[in-house]
């Protein structure tokens, strides 16, 4: 199969041919039809999580796709079912206590898709555990659609809607308008609160007008937290760092209203942060009760609420997609993903 792989970090992905994957016993083999290229495969390529990646590697952990071959230990899936694959991958076989309170997200024994084995830049994938990791596909939902869910879309719907209870009416600041910022954008409209979209591009802060947020702020015009706080009298409900920057994270921190809500999404760089870390204004937590929430990804069991609202067409993931290439433009869109270049989503749709 023809795969883009990343033989070593920070240098151009290299195109070739490489063998398909075997079938596991419990899982199955998946071509892929579409598979997004996020930051976080950004943050594997330079190095960031070389300790938890073996090189060579194929990224790729937002993917959509048939199913081409099943195990004999699979019940819940068969050849030719369309599927889309969520990056958090149990390994525990539903055993560990995180599985069990059915946060699998957050398995003992995770195995992210594209990071501990191969991913969508390859034409096929297995996926191990079928019946725990994999979901289903509705006919209304395309495969782009689908795999625009994959990381950043359904990180920010867990991120809001079960970490931070967004609620209609409330306020609510996107600190970074990459992938997952546009997505909470949009999921954050569709709840019917109130969104603020921050960024530094202008062509970002326009899109994410146009996927509904009601007011947008340049982070270069002066001091955030307070434009944020005079422009909702008193600061937003819930405030999102969806870039993990140390000036994303303290400008989320100080959009709040007292008892405000800050919900983390993006993860460090070695180059903004030293080992993951980043300072906060922990007065400012303790003074106005504020309380910060992390959030990873989202388990497969809370797919079947976002897929509803997407084939009812409450959300739109397919309206944040701005570029569809071709596998061997894999590696020049995350090499320009240093510059914060790319604008929306890029979709791999051709191997």
């Amino acid at each position: 199969m023809r795969a883009a792989v990343l033989e070593r970090y920070r240098e151009p992905l290299v195109v070739r041919e490489c063998p398909e994957p075997a079938l596991p016993e419990t899982g199955v083999v998946i071509q892929v039809e579409a598979c997004g290229i996020c930051r976080s495969d950004w943050h594997g390529w330079v190095g960031d999580w070389a300790s938890v990646m073996e090189l060579p590697r194929i990224l790729g952990h937002e993917l959509s796709g048939t199913i081409s071959a099943t195990g004999p230990g699979v019940t819940r899936f068969r050849a030719g079912d369309r599927v889309a694959a969520p990056f958090c991958q149990t390994g525990c076989g539903g055993t560990c206590e995180r599985c069990l309170r059915g946060q699998a997200n957050l398995c003992a024994r995770g195995r992210p898709l594209g990071f501990s084995f191969d991913g969508g830049y390859g034409r096929f994938v297995a996926i191990a555990d079928a019946d725990r990791n994999l979901v289903g596909l509705p006919d209304a939902v395309s495969f782009v659609d689908a795999a625009g869910l994959g990381c950043r879309y359904m990180t920010a719907f867990h991120g809001l809607v079960e970490r931070a209870r967004l609620a209609a009416g409330e306020w609510v600041a996107v600190h970074g308008c990459g992938g997952v910022g546009l997505s909470a954008v949009q999921i954050a409209a569709a709840l019917g609160a109130l969104a603020i979209a921050v960024d530094i591009d202008p062509r970002k802060l326009d899109f994410a007008r146009e996927l509904g947020a009601v007011a947008t702020l340049d982070a270069r015009a002066g001091d955030v937290g307070l434009a944020v706080r005079e422009l909702t009298a008193g600061g937003t409900d819930v405030a999102v760092d969806a870039l993990g920057l140390q000036a994303t994270c303290l400008n989320a921190a100080l959009s709040l209203r007292p008892r405000g809500r800050h919900l983390q999404i993006g993860l460090t760089t070695r180059d903004d942060a030293a080992d993951g870390r980043v300072p906060l204004p922990i007065d400012e937590v303790v003074l106005r009760e504020l309380t910060v929430i992390g959030s990873l990804g989202m388990p497969a069991s809370e797919y079947p609420t976002l897929l509803r609202m997407v084939e009812r067409g409450r959300l739109a993931p397919g309206k944040l997609v701005t570029r569809q290439v071709g596998v061997e433009d894999a590696g020049e869109v995350l090499a320009s993903m240093s510059r914060y270049a790319p604008f929306g989503v890029t979709m791999i749709t051709r191997w």
